[in-house]
């Protein structure tokens, strides 16, 4: 991602697809090399911006349902406002529906390696096999609870994300597309097998004092 600029009244979010053009990227061996993306560029513009609790990547919990090591150790709640320039009818029928999908983009994000971490198990990853925020294309997608439409602001539940995190696109859920829970996930798997099911930490304090957005499995 190349940052945002501004369209009219709203924010805009430059991505290229697959590669990020012009952007540093580290190898499974740590070594650097230059992405000069040859793909096109597409302009997003930003539906709304998050108000949360988690003002750092050390508040928020590693998944949304995932709260052990919070501050409060509860479910936070939070505010998806739209921008204003949206005629609020882009809203109409979101109302009943108990899940929405929020697709948004990872602004404190900088660079991306071939190989991570993820805080779940000691070993690293292919950066597409996991849900870190440090990604070819900074975007993320995170499924939270619908408490309330008013107006311009939705209420949610279950939010995960930093405060004035950028919101791109809103989707409703839906169960019977969307939800495959005897489907098998990979790694993720293998270390509940060996540390006990749907095991994960607590939020922890990143290294170097920075907060780049929450750590993910």
């Amino acid at each position: 991602m190349e940052g945002s600029q501004q369209v009219g009244s709203m924010s805009a979010y430059r991505i290229h697809a697959f590669d990020v053009g012009d952007q540093t990227c580290a190898d499974g061996a740590g070594n650097l090399t230059q992405m000069t993306s040859p793909q096109p560029t597409f302009t997003f513009q930003t539906l709304g911006t998050v108000r949360s609790p988690y003002a750092q990547r050390i508040d928020a919990p590693h998944q949304a349902t995932v709260i052990e090591g919070t501050e409060t150790g509860q479910v936070a709640e939070a505010f998806i406002d739209l921008e204003p320039t949206l005629p609020v009818e882009v809203l109409r029928d979101l109302e009943g529906f108990e899940r929405i999908w929020v697709i948004f983009a990872f602004h404190r994000s900088e660079g991306w390696k071939a190989l991570v971490r993820p805080p779940r198990g000691k070993v690293k990853r292919g950066v597409l096999a996991t849900r870190s925020p440090h990604r070819p294309n900074a975007l993320g997608l995170s499924a939270v609870e619908l408490v309330a439409v008013e107006g311009h602001t939705l209420r949610v539940r279950g939010m995960d994300l930093l405060d004035g995190t950028p919101v791109l696109d809103i989707k409703p859920y839906v169960p019977y597309a969307d939800a495959f829970p005897a489907a098998k996930a990979g790694w993720i798997d293998a270390v509940d097998a060996a540390e006990g099911p749907l095991s994960a930490p607590g939020p922890k304090r990143p290294r170097g004092g920075g907060g780049k957005g929450p750590g993910r499995v």
